[in-house]
């Protein structure tokens, strides 16, 4: 009775699931490291693929990703102070990453 899918219309891609979005960029041989994406970048690299103009502008600011990496590399900063024994640059250090923490919280939300 219910076996049959509606081959005429897809659903919209912000309604799909990140796995059927993944399928779906798997055939599109463009696309590489599909698996590694999430959904929002998933749905951007197909609407690219398929010539769609993304409507949504990205939202000012860092994203989530662009934070943690900036906060890894304080973190080595900040040891390599420590190590010189540098406590007044490892002070400012260990701000800027609680900052950038609190970034990321507020990005996430």
């Amino acid at each position: 009775m219910g076996g049959k899918k509606k081959e005429g219309k897809e659903k919209p891609l912000e309604k799909m699931t990140s796995k059927d979005l993944r399928e779906m960029a798997m055939k599109i041989p463009e696309i590489s490291g599909v698996h590694g994406m999430n959904k929002a970048e998933l749905i951007s690299q197909i609407k690219l693929s398929r010539g769609i103009a993304d409507e949504t502008p990205r939202p000012k600011g860092d994203s989530a990703r662009e934070l943690k990496e900036k906060i890894r590399k304080l973190k080595s900063v900040r040891e390599s102070a420590l190590k010189s024994e540098d406590e007044k640059m490892a002070a400012i250090y260990r701000k800027r990453i609680i900052r950038l923490k609190k970034k990321t919280r507020r990005v996430a939300a």
